[in-house]
């Protein structure tokens, strides 16, 4: 016969097993039935059993924004992003990047950067500070400035939770968003489909200009080489993947060039053409 302390001691064990997964579950029931979605009816019995696993975009934490880059930069990078292996380009890129996060917006997130092997002149940024920079774009800038520039304005993304917003929206629109927030699994979905048809918005692209430029500018780079890249791209017979993603491309060169003539700086560091070619050479 089990002792009245033996019984005291498993009646606390069963508690603690059972009491907070049903807390959960009463917290997403409530939120269930206390939070309308218009035009959508609520599947109650899958959201309970996933309750542990969704995530609300509006108010994600740095460490779940940076698992979430994790998991999408490996489908990613397991899929159709093929990175260029070279050490010593690995290496300088990271340099380049990891002197502006100093000076981001967001500069205690663990930033990844990363060299496509591809030659179209592009560069994107996903959750949890992950950069992407093609190799053919590290062959049209001419300088580590024009490549700075560039880093910068990614980082500008990841600073204003651009993309973020992005999934939160794309979710809405495609009827995954719950009254308690959005899946992880669908998430990394999302991401991962937002990393690969880089869809752009004006206004998206006018904050990471100006937050890119004012990282540059605390860094010590020439301000005008993000003009000069911009400029650069639009003289050639077609405009490249980078700016045909990227709205209003004249419009923004307007912007960045009257911000500079607002706030100059003498900052004039990344301009030496040859210094940069040595540093890229294995992509000649």
């Amino acid at each position: 016969m089990m002792n009245w302390k033996g019984f005291v001691t498993n009646y606390r064990m069963w508690r603690r097993r059972w009491f907070y997964p049903l807390i959960s579950v009463v917290v997403a029931l409530s939120l269930c039935l206390s939070t309308p979605l218009p035009g959508r009816t609520l599947d109650l019995l899958p959201l309970l059993l996933q309750g542990v696993q969704v995530l609300q975009l509006s108010s994600i934490s740095p460490n779940q924004e940076v698992d979430l880059g994790k998991r999408i930069n490996q489908q990613l990078v397991g899929s159709d992003v093929k990175l260029y292996r070279n050490a010593e380009v690995n290496r300088y890129v990271e340099q380049v990047g990891r002197r502006l996060v100093v000076n981001s917006d967001r500069p205690n997130l663990p930033y990844t950067f990363q060299v496509v092997q591809n030659d179209a002149i592009n560069a994107f940024a996903t959750l949890g500070g992950y950069v992407y920079v093609h190799t053919g774009l590290l062959k049209a800038a001419d300088n580590e400035a024009e490549l700075a520039s560039v880093l910068a304005h990614e980082i500008g993304h990841i600073g204003g939770k651009h993309v973020v917003k992005q999934m939160q929206q794309k979710a809405l629109e495609s009827g995954l968003l719950t009254a308690a927030g959005l899946d992880r699994n669908a998430a990394v979905n999302i991401g991962v489909q937002l990393a690969r048809d880089l869809p752009r918005s004006r206004q998206n692209e006018f904050d990471a200009d100006q937050r890119g430029l004012r990282t540059l500018t605390r860094t010590g780079y020439s301000q005008s080489a993000m003009v000069s890249f911009m400029k650069k791209l639009l003289t050639k017979n077609s405009a490249p993947s980078f700016l045909s993603t990227h709205p209003g491309t004249a419009d923004r060169i307007t912007a960045l060039q009257r911000s500079i003539n607002a706030q100059p700086s003498n900052g004039n560091y990344g301009l030496n053409n040859s210094a940069y070619k040595a540093n890229i050479r294995p992509l000649a």
